[in-house]
Order: C-alpha cells, then structure tokens, then sequence
C-alpha cells in the first residue's frame, strides 16, 4: 500500500506516510497575520513537504473577513525558512487552496526580499501591494535559496494576469468583488512588470497564477520548477521503483471524469504503470460514462450504484468499496 496525492489537501502526510517521515510544527503567520501553528513534513535526506494552504490557506479566514486585499503568503515563507533552517536542500512545495492574491510578495519577504514604494518605504506585501511597488530589492534574499532544489506543485495552469489569470478567476473566490478584482488585476500588472525587471525572468507564464501568483514568485527568485502534483508525488515515493516486478496496480479516486486526466492521481499512477509495463486498474467512487481510459488504465471498478444519494454512499462506503474489491478481483486473471 502507497499513500498517494496529487498537490492538494493531504500530500503532506501522504508523502509523510509512504517515506516514513516526519512531521515539524511552527507557529507562523496567517493570512492576516495572526499566529498559528502550521505543520509540514520531512522526509529524510535532506526532503522536506510543504503544504501553503497549512499557513496561507482559505480555510484560516472566516468567510466574513475574507479580502485578498489584506492577505499574505508570509507564513508560506516562514515555513520554507524553517525547512532551510532544518537543513533541507530539496524541498517541494504544494501550493493549492490559498486565500491570497499578493503575487508571493508575502513569501518572499519572509525570506529577506523588500518591496518599496515611490517613496522608498518598504510594502507589507499584501493584495493591496501590488499596485504601489516600484521597485524589488533582492538582495537580502536568503542565499541558502540558490543551493536548493525547490519543486512547486501546481494543480492549475494559469497565467498571472488577464482574463484566465491568478485575479480574475480566483479572487472571487477569495472574497473579491467586482471592483476588487479590478483593483487586483491591475497591481498585478505592475507587479509582473516590476518582477520581470528584477529578475530578468518572464513571469506571465502558464501556472504563475497559481495561488494568487506564488506560482510566478517562486520561478522569478527562488529557481523553482514549476511541476505537475501527482507527478512530484510520484518521483517522491519512487513508484517506478516499487513497480517493478509488479503483477497489478490498484489505483483509485472518488470520482472518475473529465478531470481525472488532467493531473489528478489514477492519471499519474496509470502513466507510471503503462511505463513500467504493469496493468493499472481503478476503484472509484463513481464514474462518469462520458468519461474515457485515461492512457494506461486497463480498467474501472465503480463502487456505488448508478444513481444512489450521495448521503447513502457516503454511509455506506466500506461495505461499497469491499463488495467493489471482491469484484474486481474475482474478474481480474
């Protein structure tokens, strides 16, 4: 049995489980600058895990105070300065479920960027940033960076401006308004600008937009690699390894669709199968039948019944997923 992820809620202690690892806690930043206590994984070998959402995730607001305007990456940073404080040289960073919109002008600061105004007065490096920096100072920036292999996992290929960018569609989300979002997309402009010319890097690039812009903030300073979820999981726990003389891989999610291919996990695990040469099935929840074999998916086992209420599977899921089990190995050669 392999614990798998795809980048999202629950890679941490899925790679913590599957590499016997373990977990480091600090008391970081939130959103809005509150303490609280984030939690992230070391893997042995210098590896370490880190989940933003556990320092600068949605779920750390209340609905009611939700502004991506007022929100940081901050504590992301201070956890990826832990990781560098711990000794790790290969850190991967998951970096779905944000509550921010500041283009990593948090996280950067943690690790000793400044962003100044017109003025030459350093920015706190919230949402509402964006638009007043005129100019990034890096040279404080943590050396430690530049020796370290750092992935980022990013679930999302979008830009970090225009109509499909980071602002424009997930701000809503975060609590922007109409006008907000306005407001955003253009500091994220001049932010982009700014960040080009300081690190000579193209920043509007596909998956920048992830996480309110962590995504273009990582490529510009840190040298990260912009890397698919399930793929950096994979690469993680050695699966092409474990494959190996392997007769059968078992897979699954709970729902199989039109999402399933687009780096979801039975995507990644039937790609590694079809390399190693090993037949990859699927146990899932329920399936949508428009939806066809990902590449390297030999079959699908649905658990539920066509039609049950959701309430009623969720209820009865052991005995769904047992009865699933028996019948896919009762089929399968």
């Amino acid at each position: 049995f392999v614990p798998m992820a795809d980048g999202g809620e629950g890679t941490v202690d899925a790679l913590v489980s599957a590499c016997g690892g373990t977990y480091r806690d600090l008391v970081v930043s939130d959103p809005v600058g509150r303490s609280v206590t984030a939690r992230y994984g070391l893997l042995g070998e210098g590896r370490a895990v880190i989940e933003m959402a556990a320092a600068s995730g949605l779920p750390l607001v209340d609905k009611g105070e939700r502004d991506p305007r007022r929100t940081s990456t901050f504590g992301t940073g201070q956890l990826l300065l832990d990781a560098l404080d711990a000794g790790c040289a290969d850190v991967t960073l998951a970096i779905g479920g944000s509550a921010t919109n500041d283009g990593g002008m948090g996280c950067l600061r943690a690790l000793g960027v400044r962003f100044l105004d017109a003025e030459g007065i350093e920015l706190r490096g919230v949402g509402a940033d964006l638009a007043r920096v005129t100019e990034i100072d890096a040279s404080g920036l943590d050396r430690r960076v530049g020796r370290i292999r750092l992935r980022v996992m990013c679930d999302v290929d979008n830009p970090l401006c225009g109509p499909c960018g980071a602002t424009r569609v997930f701000a809503p989300q975060k609590g922007a308004s109409p006008q907000v979002v306005e407001e955003l997309e253009w500091g994220m402009r001049n932010y982009a600008r700014r960040l080009e010319a300081c690190s000579d890097r193209a920043v509007d690039v596909p998956g920048a937009g992830a996480a309110g812009g962590l995504g273009a903030a990582c490529l510009a300073l840190l040298g990260a690699r912009l890397v698919s979820g399930v793929d950096a999981v994979l690469e993680l726990v050695g699966l092409d390894r474990l494959l190996e003389g392997a007769s059968l891989c078992v897979t699954g999610e709970g729902r199989y669709d039109g999402q399933t291919a687009r780096g979801k996990v039975v995507s990644g695990v039937a790609a590694a199968c079809a390399r190693a040469h090993v037949p990859c099935v699927a146990l899932v929840g329920s399936r949508d039948p428009q939806a066809e074999l990902v590449p390297g998916l030999s079959g699908i086992e649905v658990s539920a019944p066509e039609g049950m209420p959701l309430p009623e599977a969720l209820a009865r899921s052991r005995e769904l997923y047992a009865a699933a089990a028996r019948r896919l190995f009762e089929l399968w050669p």
